[in-house]
């Protein structure tokens, strides 16, 4: 038992089924919850754009200011920090004379160096971590982090058949603030914040909005024929759009599974519910396959050094950002992805495959734009799938370049999904050749 504990909330924004939380209002008698903005988030890096767009922040924002209602029904309240993380938690550590810290597991290698310097600024301090943003943990994995497999066919025969944890419970309750901290207020937000969005009326970020959804889906009938629609381009329902909230941890994947299997309970399995258990394994494969190839997640040539035949063209990839491009239902992808931070799964494989392939342009561009833009930013998941089509990740098969007329006409044959985003072939797309000479339009 400790005397002060602080509870770091960063991608497990909920109360439900966060056994950490159990953990450390078992083992404290007093407890402090933060959630820290960090200014890195908005600065412009390398890529060109800031890692956060206006979008995520606003669904970000949206998630911690209803996890601070939940935490009020408990007599809690959650502290919004804004700055650096490490510095923000040395110093509340420090001040407050902290014993222990909690904070989940996450598979980015920026995260898990966070949590590494703040141990080693603090030697004396303990910190308890569990995975909470897998289905697994690692102790139920059948091999070593160093050993995930190579490829997702062999972690799905693997990991399929292995028993899910049951989600735990809401605290009955939670230990009292310190007095020392209870005087404190969320502070102001600064002036690096971007203003906020109008997201789409459907995504709000919190636990409240993440439940009202999965009642939703699993009270119609849109599971049962989840593997026939999942390839459209749009629609509500072609989808399980559970996405946003799995990445910001309003809700677990364990609490899915459980959902998942009361809907078979009472409807039936078939192919459709299966494949969304497939999907849930997808996302799980990228989670553990980080741990393995770390900082090499974000490397040209990916984990075996075989760099691509690409290069970074600024103005193809401005006119791909955009929806410039001579495609016109790439043209179409992007703009519903820079407008609400959405975008099907068959829309980003699509997109990412013309800057690939077509344009030429570097990998590693179009995973950052992505990582600005999607509102279901998950570093594992995207930077991964983003080397898979690059053909420089876990793919046995070296890439995948998609037939853009073939995927037009097999997925938008009478090009509703483009004109309900205005989309049209732009035919130029470079205005200079090689040895910037201009080049003379036709």
């Amino acid at each position: 038992m400790t005397d002060k504990a602080l509870y770091w909330f960063t991608r497990d924004l909920r109360i439900r089924d966060n056994s950490l939380l159990l953990k450390a209002a078992r083992e404290s008698h007093r407890l402090v919850c933060v959630a820290i903005v960090d200014p890195v988030w908005f600065q412009h890096r390398l890529w060109q754009r800031p890692a956060m767009s206006p979008l995520r922040w606003q669904f970000l924002y949206q998630s911690l200011v209803d996890l601070n209602q939940a935490l009020q029904a408990y007599g809690q309240k959650l502290h919004i920090f804004y700055g650096s993380s490490r510095k923000t938690l040395v110093a509340l550590i420090g001040e407050h004379s902290i014993d222990r810290l909690y904070v989940s597991h996450q598979a980015g290698s920026f995260e898990q160096g966070l949590v590494k310097e703040v141990q080693d600024d603090l030697p004396q301090l303990n910190i308890h971590q569990a995975d909470q943003y897998t289905l697994f943990n690692r102790e139920q994995l059948p091999f070593s982090l160093e050993e995930v497999p190579e490829s997702y066919s062999k972690f799905r025969k693997q990991v399929e058949h292995l028993p899910v944890i049951k989600p735990s419970a809401k605290p009955l309750s939670l230990p009292p603030m310190p007095g020392s901290i209870q005087p404190l207020q969320a502070q102001q937000q600064p002036d690096w914040l971007p203003r906020p969005q109008v997201l789409a009326p459907q995504f709000k970020g919190g636990i409240t909005a993440a439940a009202a959804h999965i009642q939703s889906y699993f009270s119609s009938a849109a599971p049962s024929r989840y593997k026939q629609l999942r390839n459209e381009l749009a629609g509500w329902e072609n989808s399980s759009k559970f996405s946003p909230w799995l990445a910001h941890g309003c809700v677990s994947p364990r609490q899915l599974k459980q959902a998942l299997l009361s809907y078979e309970q009472a409807h039936g399995e078939n192919e459709s519910t299966y494949w969304l258990y497939v999907e849930l394994l997808w996302r799980e494969y990228f989670q553990w396959l980080h741990y393995r190839t770390g900082t090499k997640l974000f490397a040209f040539g990916g984990e075996q050094g075989k760099a691509p035949l690409t290069t970074f063209y600024p103005e193809r990839f401005r006119k791909w950002c955009e929806g410039e491009t001579p495609y016109a239902l790439v043209n179409a992808c992007m703009k519903e992805l820079k407008a609400t931070g959405y975008l099907s799964n068959r829309g980003r494989q699509i997109a990412a495959s013309c800057l690939v392939n077509e344009l030429a342009v570097d990998w590693r561009y179009g995973a950052a734009w992505f990582e600005h833009c999607l509102l279901d930013y998950d570093v594992a998941v995207n930077w991964g799938n983003w080397q898979y089509i690059a053909g420089v990740g876990a793919d046995p098969r070296g890439g995948r370049h998609f037939n853009l007329e073939k995927q037009a006409q097999q997925y938008d044959p009478d090009k509703l999904y483009q004109r309900r985003w205005k989309a049209q072939a732009k035919p130029a797309l470079d205005s200079r050749d090689a040895a910037d000479w201009p080049i003379m339009p036709d």
